[in-house]
């Protein structure tokens, strides 16, 4: 360890703008596709001007996420890993990193789609709408989960690539991701207007395309660089390590899915049309912390790749660079939903009545942004120095924090509580995890 230490020591980098904007750029456009996506899906199934489809819809793509999002370790865990290993100029190691991964991502994937009746029927329970509503649910997470194999490879995929600070490359794979399920998704859900399943089938052949791509491109590196020994792969302190970190970032993800889970369970309360509602407004929320993403991305790989080089005056400008362009995002994003955002959902939805209570609930959507910029960025700092502990902490914090904003303010204040909830959990996570970061650069460096 001594030894890889001085290696890196030796590695010196700095962080500029450019090298932040490197990455943030292309996969701030990566990130933004899956949100598009998300919209596409739901202004195809909104154009059958059926609101009990939009919830179905909705709930449906609540239990995938539930699901996948927990999984989401097997790309900022492998990030974070690849990036240290990147800082300090071991090329096996990030390889080793990768094969980990895929093995994971494999294993998890199988028992995933075997499960899909299981996990469609504690949706069902779970969100306790009515019977059309769940018949569309049931629909569309049976034929979705089946790809799970599929995205957990791609989430190893992509997780490589962000480690070494490849934005390009994965601009492009996630181009061909989603730009191959929003035309899926357009052809079979409208055109041959198989309606959901339609939606749930196009993202399945998305996943399996771009995993062959994905692998296609990562093997003919590694066959240029040296096939590794199994034993390493295999090695089980460096095994036990990747699950303590995959453990720690799962709980953060679940827990995050599980405020959002109460959030759209909260608005299926108020009715069918507000269920429908949220959810439009929801993917204006994706769509601003997408603008987030690329650059709490950008966090990951640089203050990863300091840790490894042990680079304190990097992992500090990393910090502050990120913060810097977050901010001014967050601060577009937001402007942009304010004066944009009726004329969008007029877009998503002909449904007078979706309509109608969207727009009351927009200026909430809009702020989301800027309440969660600190949370998305310091998320990124902490995946990619590994300190997976704290933020796991901080997450649970905030979310008993959620719970009590969502058990005061909804009773009182209704859909608007709602809103207001979601923001306290947003602001909750950022500061509790910007008041420990300085405790930790002393400890790291």
């Amino acid at each position: 360890m001594d030894q890889a230490s001085s290696a890196a020591a030796s590695r010196p980098f700095s962080v500029t703008n450019r090298s932040v904007l490197a990455i943030a750029v292309p996969m701030t456009l990566a990130y933004l596709t899956t949100p598009l996506l998300g919209l596409v899906d739901t202004a195809v199934v909104g154009q059958f001007g059926d609101a009990a489809l939009l919830g179905g819809l909705a709930a449906g793509a609540l239990a995938f996420d539930v699901v996948f999002t927990t999984f989401n370790f097997l790309r900022s865990g492998t990030t974070g890993l690849v990036a240290q290993a990147f800082g300090r100029g071991d090329g096996a190691e990030e390889q080793a990193v990768f094969w980990r991964a895929v093995l994971i991502a494999v294993v998890a994937g199988v028992v995933l789609a075997a499960l899909a009746p299981v996990v469609s029927l504690l949706g069902q329970k779970f969100m306790g709408a009515d019977a059309r509503v769940s018949e569309a649910m049931d629909t569309y997470v049976r034929i979705r989960l089946l790809a799970a194999p599929f995205s957990l490879v791609n989430y190893a995929i992509l997780g490589y690539v962000l480690g070494r600070g490849e934005g390009n490359l994965g601009l492009f794979l996630q181009i061909v991701l989603n730009g191959i399920n929003i035309a899926l998704c357009i052809v079979l859900g409208l055109e041959l207007n198989w309606g959901v399943a339609g939606v749930a089938w196009a993202t399945l052949i998305g996943e399996f395309c771009a995993m062959l791509l994905g692998l296609a491109i990562v093997l003919r590196r590694f066959a240029r660089i040296g096939r590794l020994p199994l034993s390493r792969i295999l090695d089980w302190p460096a095994y036990r390590h990747m699950m303590s970190l995959n453990r720690d970032i799962m709980i953060r993800s679940f827990s995050l899915l599980a405020a959002f889970a109460l959030f759209t369970r909260q608005g299926a309360q108020f009715g069918t049309v507000t269920l429908a509602a949220n959810a439009v407004l929801m993917n204006f929320f994706l769509i601003a912390g997408y603008f987030l993403d690329g650059f709490a991305t950008a966090a990951e790989q640089l203050a990863g790749r300091a840790i490894g080089a042990r680079a304190e005056s990097s992992f500090r400008r990393a910090v502050r660079l990120t913060l810097w362009w977050g901010y001014g995002l967050a601060g577009t994003a937001t402007l942009v939903l304010l004066f944009g955002g009726a004329a969008l959902v007029g877009v998503v939805t002909t449904s007078d009545a979706v309509r109608a209570i969207a727009d009351t609930y927009l200026p909430w959507a809009a702020f989301t942004a800027m309440s969660g910029v600190l949370a998305f960025q310091m998320d990124g700092v902490f995946i990619g120095a590994t300190w997976s502990r704290d933020m796991r902490n901080m997450m649970l914090l905030s979310f008993c924090v959620f719970l009590v904003a969502l058990l005061t303010l909804t009773p009182a204040f209704g859909n608007h509580g709602l809103w207001a909830s979601l923001h306290v959990f947003l602001l909750v996570r950022g500061i509790s995890l910007y008041s420990i970061m300085q405790r930790r650069i002393r400890q790291a460096f």
